[in-house]
């Protein structure tokens, strides 16, 4: 393989090397990040995420930061005051949907289910700074075009075999197969190519097994965000025999390197996990998950927690905030996320295959008026480019404003000087706040003489077309990287590419950005992607949305996760 430097192989131990000993142990370019974050060309956060990618240890990329920073050692200070309690059932108000194939997983509520049973190379924090998990830890070549990494050794399935390269091998190979359908294709951009039919498959030799314990993956092109991609949901790891041995049925066959087995689940109505083992992390306190779905009514699911029938619920509806707030026994969980929704066109479809027109829809929006009428400004303005502020990489580009006189300018250059009528798809699947964002932007387009009907169906009906239809508003949850969801959904033939874009210059730009380390330098290159997705008027986004939680105050240990993932290691319950 290539060149590359030795880190540590222990993520738990706690050591501060001096700068000097940096170049000797650890990826090269250390010592610049270390340097940018001292002189404040980076901050605190960027520098965590950047070192922790780069593969140093946890304990000692914190003690790094606090120290260039003159912070001192705080770690630990945001511990407890109160002792632990191991037992008791959590319950939570979630919908239960199909939990067949993780690798095709379309939403996050399934792997919050299967994240219990099925684990991941590497786990994302609520503070977006990502840490070894099943991988101990792992070594990039300096080009970042080869990665390797080491695994756990000692981890056990649930069926007794043990955990090794080749559970990894066979499941990123089975990500790599489009006849699977995985949207990790997107994600893993750098380890794919275009097939003699013209769509994406694994480039060969992308995974090579080295021994049980270590696998490398060689890549077409450098990638600085492999350890993050591997905490997608869709990329839990799952047993060589998946699909091969047995059905890939996870819901069926729940064999699992995680310390609960499934013990009842039933589509739509509940799932039941129970700790069967030890976990081989560490302290796991809860004796038992607990998931009911309540349905689309998000009634019901504050009703549940209003009765103390469930302990928290998956997220929290922005007009139910208030309600939530009034329960005494009731903690609001707030974060701030990349989650959003965009009214996507898919411009392989007449009329919007039509750039002028797709310009024209675009003019008409006012961000701001839709995120505080139809969300209660609980969120950001969005860019029409799917980049957030909170991402890294965010370039900030000249400010949109609504302009009518050019809406209509450029419809009539499309061929739709007398106006047209269009429709887009809704399914609220995010909540009613969406049928709203499309009535404000109803009116905001009439004006110009865009007549817009909203179709609105039910959520299950909305997926079933939610890649097909010409027009559509599409939810999208938090990526801890802008480079992430770009990859995912705008990338020439990718399966979650709803808005069927295919432009080279875009591919070109977001392969440049995706192989840059040094944050600033790849700020300037997100910023030509971002334009061109701005200036080729796919997607109109009204705004990026803070998320909510609420939960029983008798649990303790929880952190709300940006993209609404369930880490439950640390919770407990009191009383």
């Amino acid at each position: 393989m290539k060149d590359r430097k030795v880190l540590s192989r222990d993520p738990r131990r706690y050591t501060l090397p001096s700068e000097r000993a940096l170049g000797a142990e650890t990826h090269s370019y250390m010592p610049e990040l270390c340097d940018q974050l001292r002189t404040g060309k980076i901050n605190r956060r960027d520098f965590l995420r950047q070192a922790a990618l780069l593969g140093m240890a946890t304990g000692t990329v914190y003690a790094m930061a606090d120290q260039l920073t003159g912070r001192g050692d705080v770690i630990g200070s945001a511990m407890a005051d109160e002792m632990p309690k191991a037992g008791g059932t959590l319950r939570v108000s979630m919908r239960v949907q199909e939990m067949t194939d993780p690798a095709t997983f379309p939403w996050t509520e399934r792997s919050n289910v299967s994240r219990f049973m099925v684990e991941y190379l590497t786990r994302t924090g609520s503070d977006n700074v990502t840490v070894p998990y099943l991988a101990s830890s792992w070594e990039a070549s300096d080009d970042l075009a080869t990665w390797v990494f080491h695994l756990n050794q000692g981890i056990t399935w649930s069926n007794g075999d043990a955990f090794t390269s080749a559970d990894v091998a066979h499941t990123v190979n089975r990500w790599l197969d489009p006849a699977v359908g995985s949207s990790n294709l997107g994600l893993f951009g750098a380890m794919v190519e275009e097939g003699e039919d013209g769509q994406p498959r694994g480039i060969p030799g992308a995974v090579e097994v080295i021994d049980d314990h270590t696998i490398q993956f060689n890549l077409k092109q450098p990638a600085l965000a492999m350890p993050e991609n591997f905490y997608n949901y869709p990329t839990a790891i799952v047993h060589r025999g998946f699909g091969v041995d047995y059905e890939a049925d996870l819901s069926a066959n729940p064999i699992g390197t995680g310390p609960f087995e499934l013990a009842e689940y039933a589509l739509g109505e509940v799932a039941i996990l129970k700790r069967a083992r030890d976990w081989w992390a560490g302290d796991f306190y809860l004796d038992e998950i607990h998931y009911f779905d309540h349905g689309e009514d998000t009634n019901a699911w504050i009703a549940a927690l209003a009765s103390q029938q469930v302990d928290m619920v998956f997220r929290l509806p922005n007009n139910l905030i208030d309600a939530a707030q009034a329960l005494p026994f009731v903690d609001i969980h707030p974060v701030t996320t990349a989650q959003t929704a965009v009214m996507r066109f898919r411009i392989t479809e007449a009329p919007f295959d039509n750039l002028k027109l797709r310009q024209a829809v675009a003019a008409c929006m006012d961000h701001q008026e839709i995120l505080d009428k139809a969300f209660q400004g609980r969120g950001q303005i969005a860019e029409n480019h799917h980049v957030c502020p909170i991402h890294p990489e965010y370039a900030a580009l000249p400010p949109l404003t609504r302009d009518v006189e050019k809406a209509k300018a450029l419809l009539a250059e499309a061929g739709y000087a007398d106006g047209i009528t269009l429709e887009i798809a809704n399914g609220d699947t995010e909540g009613p706040w969406m049928t709203d964002a499309c009535a404000i932007f109803k009116n905001q387009a009439a004006p110009a003489g865009i007549n817009i009907e909203i179709n609105k169906m039910p959520a299950n009906q909305y997926w079933e077309v939610w890649d097909k239809a010409p027009w559509g508003y599409t939810a999208w949850t938090h990526r801890p990287l802008g480079t992430m969801v770009l990859g995912l959904a705008y990338r020439k033939g990718v399966p979650w590419n709803e808005v069927a874009y295919d432009n080279p210059a875009f591919d070109a730009a977001l392969d440049d950005a995706e192989g840059t380390l040094d944050v600033n330098e790849r700020r300037k290159k997100m910023e030509v992607c971002q334009k061109l997705l701005q200036d080729d008027a796919i997607i109109p986004q009204p705004f990026w949305r803070s998320v909510y939680k609420a939960a029983n105050k008798r649990v303790k240990g929880h952190q709300t996760h940006p993209t609404l993932y369930h880490q439950f290691h640390n919770v407990w319950l009191d009383g």
